[in-house]
């Protein structure tokens, strides 16, 4: 069993920053204290690093199988592994989708042989597949993924019966896509008629709106609320929305929790101008107003969790007019730097960044022996460097889609290292060669 030993760490956790060693042996942390002299295999000087658990994004879409030659399995979880996320659940809007017990195991068995972090995927929901989701072993898959707005493919669950039956019937964390089909619908079609499909970029969030999302968060909370089901809403981006939620119990004591993503928290409806359709996502980035309150949100704790939402396209892909343009970019490369430069703007401590991104969604899903630095614990850690900056390019974007939303931006903070499992598998720009990574297991 090998060993190794991190000496003078800044160790990042919710509650504070403390200089420590860390001692790995095989995939675990085995002690973590002062001036540990125990021998190691490997001795690693972390003096002026920053130490976080590995982060666990509970929202990405990888795109395998059926749409990779936008992404897969282990590019994106490659370039994840260089960002400092090291634990992954996948979205079930692939080609085919995720929607039997049959294609979940086939993405298992694609993410065991190729995936660079750890893994878990959703299962999805349809109008029709009740009897697949209660097939499904709970302690398999990180939870039930249900589309209350358009997707990729045909996931749409529009049918209410149908969507208070699936609410009744499992005791799974329901993760919800909402913005209301029906309204989005309605606005398309009036900028259909004035622009044709050439809409101007800039009305993207006036079609899919601060009332599609609020319309259909409201009401998926208030069935979550009569049916007792345990509901997860993704991706929050007004204001509005925020006030839907509680901060007045603990997580664990939450039915219902929220999501806010990396690129919520950075753009806003001024960037249009400059990124056009590169930050083209459902749901839609809005205002700045938005975008404070959705901070608000955040750091008093109506908001549980940051994550992704990693969505890559070709460049040819999104260079589409706007209703031919698909929505959705790469961002797990880059969502801990991001955070890590909003820090350094004021706006949230390390302290935060690593309950919402690594605390919190360990917690949320239940998962096992992640998402802290404990001992006992996976060594899943990611050292930091605060002040070494670095310019995103195409020269070190690492998706396989090519591009970023962040290219010209300046980070001034690199990760330099990343363990999974107790093993090194990023260092200073280089991969290793070998995979040490797992399914994640959940406490249910």
């Amino acid at each position: 069993m090998h060993k190794i030993l991190l000496k003078n760490a800044q160790i990042v956790s919710e509650t504070d920053i403390k200089t420590a060693d860390i001692l790995i042996e095989g995939e675990r942390i085995a002690k973590i204290g002062n001036n540990l002299s125990d021998t190691a295999d490997k001795v690693i000087d972390a003096t002026g690093k920053h130490v976080f658990p590995g982060i666990i994004d509970d929202q990405v879409h990888f795109r395998e199988p059926g749409l990779t030659h936008k992404a897969n399995i282990a590019t994106e979880s490659r370039a994840a592994i260089a960002g400092g996320i090291t634990s992954f659940v996948e979205m079930p809007n692939t080609n085919p989708q995720t929607t039997t017990v049959e294609k979940l195991q086939e993405k298992l068995d694609i993410a065991k042989e190729t995936a660079f972090a750890n893994y878990s995927f959703m299962f999805g929901g349809t109008n029709d597949n009740l009897d697949e989701i209660l097939k499904v072993d709970p302690t398999q898959v990180a939870g039930l993924k249900l589309f209350l707005g358009s997707s990729t493919g045909n996931m749409l669950v529009d049918d209410e019966a149908v969507l208070e039956k699936i609410f009744s019937s499992t005791d799974m964390v329901i993760s919800v896509h909402c913005e209301d089909e029906g309204t989005i619908r309605k606005n398309l079609a009036e900028y259909k008629e004035k622009f044709g499909d050439d809409i101007p970029i800039e009305y993207h969030p006036i079609i899919r709106s601060e009332e599609a999302c609020y319309l259909s968060s409201s009401r998926a909370i208030a069935l979550a609320k009569k049916t007792g089901a345990r509901l997860h809403v993704f991706h929050l981006s007004t204001g509005k929305e925020t006030h839907l939620f509680d901060n007045s119990i603990p997580l664990e004591e939450k039915k219902i929790t929220a999501e806010v993503c990396v690129h919520h928290l950075w753009f806003s409806d001024a960037d249009y101008k400059e990124k056009g359709t590169h930050i083209k996502w459902n749901p839609a980035v809005k205002t700045a107003s938005d975008r404070d309150q959705l901070w608000e949100a955040l750091l008093d704790d109506r908001i549980d969790v940051i994550a992704t939402d990693h969505a890559p396209h070709t460049l040819e892909e999104k260079s589409n007019v706007y209703t031919k343009a698909p929505s959705g970019g790469p961002l797990v490369q880059h969502a801990l730097n991001a955070m890590i430069q909003a820090h350094k703007q004021g706006k949230i401590s390390l302290e935060k960044i690593a309950q919402k991104m690594c605390h919190n969604p360990a917690r949320l899903f239940q998962v096992k022996d992640r998402g802290f630095i404990k001992e006992g614990f996976y060594a899943d850690l990611v050292l930091v460097d605060l002040e070494k900056s670095y310019e995103v390019s195409k020269d070190n974007v690492l998706y396989k889609c090519g591009w970023s939303p962040f290219e010209g931006t300046t980070f001034d903070s690199t990760v330099t290292h990343t363990f999974i499992n107790g093993n090194l598998a990023y260092a200073e720009g280089t991969f290793s060669e070998k995979r040490h990574v797992k399914q994640l297991e959940f406490n249910r």
